[in-house]
């Protein structure tokens, strides 16, 4: 019988003498936010690992009454010091001062009506590598198959299979041409069942995108 790697492992990740790898966690076992969506075998690497509230590590600003939501898709992969800056995060920015006023109580909370700015939601795709230290901005959507260089600050969305870097961020190249790009979009080999894709790691890997539409 083949084997199959349990999503809801919490340290999917075993050291030579058996221990599991604190570092690495199967993320959507640690986040427990009504709006905040993982998918399955989505990892989060992070040296600060393990601590009480990964959620608070990793999205720092959702609260619990937070009104935007967060997407993660399957298969994600994100690394040490990567941070989700969501619009709770985010200042009034239509006055002259920015400071948060109605948030330190009387006398200044009732002293005006604040408007929070509120920039929507954040979505990230499916096998996504999120870099050491990128820092994702609020309400940005990041495609399927992309590459988040280390330390890049993402602030506009990022198309799929596509590699990006810097501050801000900037297109770098393209994974596979257009044409490779809509088939593989049209594949999504990670909403196969997962004896599937147990099957054909490999096609998964390489870049023969036949054997890829062909795989059984």
């Amino acid at each position: 019988m083949t084997k199959i790697i349990n999503p809801n492992t919490q340290f999917p990740v075993t050291q030579a003498g058996g221990q599991p790898w604190p570092h690495t966690i199967f993320l959507k076992n640690f986040i427990n936010h009504p709006h905040i969506q993982i998918g399955d075998y989505t990892y989060f690497n992070d040296f600060r690992l393990p601590v009480e509230d990964v959620r608070q590590l990793l999205v720092p600003y959702m609260h619990p009454y937070a009104p935007e939501k967060l997407t993660v898709g399957k298969f994600v992969q994100i690394a040490h010091g990567a941070c989700i800056i969501t619009s709770s995060a985010n200042h009034q920015m239509d006055g002259f001062s920015t400071y948060p006023f109605a948030v330190f109580g009387e006398p200044w909370s009732t002293s005006y009506s604040p408007k929070w700015p509120n920039k929507g939601d954040t979505t990230i795709g499916n096998d996504v590598w999120i870099g050491h230290e990128a820092l994702i901005m609020p309400a940005v959507s990041i495609g399927d198959g992309a590459i988040i260089a280390s330390r890049s600050v993402i602030t506009k969305d990022v198309p799929a299979y596509t590699i990006v870097a810097g501050n801000p961020a900037k297109v770098i190249r393209q994974r596979a041409d257009d044409q490779t790009i809509v088939r593989l979009l049209q594949i999504r080999w990670w909403d196969w069942p997962i004896d599937k894709i147990n099957r054909n790691i490999d096609k998964i890997v390489q870049a023969d995108i036949d054997a890829l539409e062909k795989a059984l």
